[in-house]
């Protein structure tokens, strides 16, 4: 199967076993039913314990996580949608929402109550919360299909933001773990736990993460539409004429 066929078995699923949420699931990450639950588990983590600092997705399902890490005084830095904007990531600093910590960890409440800050005030990141709509128990992940987590990832490891070994979370409902092989490109990100409202299961995972940004995988309609990736690229354009002028 395509990752677009699982895609599509796992929402049709996830409706007809009626454990998606609204507004259904198809076309996003889906919200299933005891998603909150799965805070409890991730609570238990070491590495989750361990992280001060946390990227998150702005996804329905996640939102009990991002509640809990603002109650635990951690620090979230959710991405701006698509990376459209200069100022590219949201912060929410717990010391700064006061009375705020549960309408910050919507998106909505996080662009009213949050700041937008850009990669250069970021604060080097423990842990990554990512959404998926399908995972294998080996840690092979499938987002809804725009790639953004991916480039996320890839855009905060070049920066140093992250490290190859941050540790990497999902949130699932039971039926979201396939057992079929999933065919992964370089720039897919593999999880190192996986959460269920029932248990956490760590994936142990052999997969290669990805080293930084594939280029060659991004067209120049979509690197001109992110002010950063745009110039992120510009400067590795120039520092390539450099060298091929020594």
């Amino acid at each position: 199967m395509t990752k677009q066929e699982i895609r599509q078995a796992v929402w049709r699923l996830l409706q007809s076993e009626h454990v998606a949420r609204f507004p259904g699931a198809r076309g996003r990450i889906p919200n299933f039913t005891g998603a909150e639950q799965c805070a409890a588990h991730v609570a238990e983590l070491e590495v989750w314990q361990a992280a001060r600092f946390v990227k998150s997705n702005p996804d329905s399902p996640q939102r009990a996580i991002r509640h809990l890490a603002l109650k635990q005084d951690k620090t979230i830095y959710m991405a701006v949608p698509r990376l459209r904007e200069e100022k590219c990531f949201v912060e929410l600093d717990p010391s700064r929402l006061g009375k705020n910590l549960h309408a910050a960890s919507s998106i909505k409440g996080a662009f009213e109550f949050g700041r937008q800050v850009s990669v250069r005030e970021m604060k080097p990141v423990d842990l990554i919360l990512c959404g998926s709509v399908a995972v294998r128990r080996d840690g092979a992940r499938i987002g809804k299909g725009g790639g953004y987590s991916d480039l996320e990832y890839a855009i905060a490891l070049e920066l140093g933001i992250i490290t190859p070994v941050t540790p990497i979370i999902t949130t699932v409902h039971p039926l979201q773990i396939v057992t079929g092989r999933i065919a992964l490109k370089p720039h897919d990100i593999p999880v190192d736990f996986i959460v269920t409202p029932e248990k956490s299961i760590a994936t142990k995972t052999r997969i290669s993460r990805p080293r930084g940004i594939y280029w060659d995988y991004l067209d120049e309609e979509k690197i001109a539409a992110i002010p950063l990736l745009k110039e992120m690229q510009k400067k590795m354009r120039a520092g390539r004429s450099v060298q091929g002028s020594i």
